[in-house]
């Protein structure tokens, strides 16, 4: 197993411009079920339960919603509890959008976007979420990403994101062959696990994106899950 002391920076394979929307649609499906069997959705949805205490409605953000599931399962989650929401995703690759309306059902309405979050400064969203992006980004995207998170959401917002430790680097790749799934998958999973951060690396990057100590929370999530949030 390659070393963890230091972050991987080589890119992802599903990342690739040229990569087939078809092969690409494969791997979002794949890293659906991946995201289910991790248990990827408790980090999100307990922080809406913390975020949105006592609100009857909110304006949501999802960046790099991928396939659309964790947004699906946000939609399911407010309607059960009486939040009336307006649903927002955006993801770089033009593939997404289509495979994420492909698989929802026709009573969820969500807005499907492509293109860059920042052209979608001044909507007026409550949260902004990211989940299992922010390891995608390059440092200085990272920075931006958090500025544009501190200006623009009004409750809060949270990255939900891997933490790079030992024993998920070694117990990915035996789950991803049991469970058959893409070779991209089998992958850049093991390659995201090396390009995520570990606690301590997150404080200064915090400060360098003029957020000040005590305005976020750093927290593990099981299964191997590594979160930043904020709740203003």
């Amino acid at each position: 197993m390659k070393s963890l002391a230091l972050r991987a920076l080589e890119e992802e394979r599903m990342d690739a411009p040229d990569l087939d929307p078809a092969v690409y649609a494969q791997v979002l499906g794949d890293l659906t079920k991946v995201n289910r069997a991790t248990l990827a959705q408790r980090p999100t949805l307990s922080f809406l339960n913390r975020a949105l205490a006592g609100r009857t409605r909110a304006t949501i953000l999802d960046v790099g919603f991928g396939d659309g599931d964790m947004l699906r399962t946000i939609d399911r989650w407010a309607k059960r509890r009486g939040i009336a929401t307006r649903l927002v995703g955006i993801d770089l690759n033009p593939s997404s959008a289509p495979t994420a309306r492909a698989h929802s059902p026709p009573d969820c309405a969500i807005d499907w976007r492509t293109g860059d979050y920042a052209e979608l400064r001044g909507e007026g969203f409550d949260i902004i979420l990211s989940s299992l992006v922010a390891h995608h980004m390059r440092h200085g995207e990272l920075i931006a990403f958090l500025r544009f998170m501190m200006a623009e959401a009004r409750v809060g917002w949270l990255i939900n994101d891997l933490h790079r430790h030992r024993l998920s680097a070694l117990g990915f790749p035996i789950l991803a062959r049991a469970m058959h799934w893409h070779e991209i998958v089998r992958h850049d999973g093991s390659l995201s696990i090396r390009r995520a951060y570990r606690p301590h690396e997150w404080p200064p990057i915090l400060a360098e994106a003029g957020i000040a100590p005590g305005d976020t929370r750093i927290f593990r999530a099981f299964p191997f899950r590594l979160c930043v949030e904020r709740i203003a």
